[in-house]
């Protein structure tokens, strides 16, 4: 029951990461650049929590925000086979294609919310450790 409410959870949280990018509003810039960042990072670990025991929220959540500080930092390297990848929809909303100083914090961020959301939805407080 459990590991189906991360998984709905997740689920849920891809339609409104794409909403992110298609948003027009007040702090549209912000919510394409920004709020995508921190349900990015929110998405994979809710969706990682699904398939690890809740012990294990902080240690999946510190390695979701490092994957996610290094896919960052990997934007700065614009190998060809690489450039290629994040030609496609996919390899963009992935990998990323411009690097930021200002996405570590909102990475940060999606990191809170996604360790939040995970506690909430994706632990058995029953459970005994």
């Amino acid at each position: 029951m459990i590991r189906w409410r991360c998984l709905a959870l997740s689920g849920a949280l891809v339609p409104l990461g794409l909403w992110t990018k298609v948003y027009v509003g007040p702090a549209s810039a912000w919510v394409a650049g920004s709020l995508g960042g921190v349900l990015y990072v929110a998405f994979w670990i809710v969706l990682a929590m699904a398939f690890a025991p809740g012990r294990w929220l902080l240690r999946v959540s510190l390695t979701v925000l490092s994957l996610t500080c290094l896919l960052e930092l990997l934007q700065l390297w614009h190998a060809p086979w690489l450039e290629s990848v994040r030609g496609s929809v996919l390899g963009r909303a992935l990998l990323g294609s411009t690097f930021a100083w200002l996405d570590f914090p909102h990475y940060a961020l999606g990191a809170l919310l996604g360790a939040a959301l995970a506690r909430w939805f994706c632990i058995d407080e029953t459970r005994t450790a």
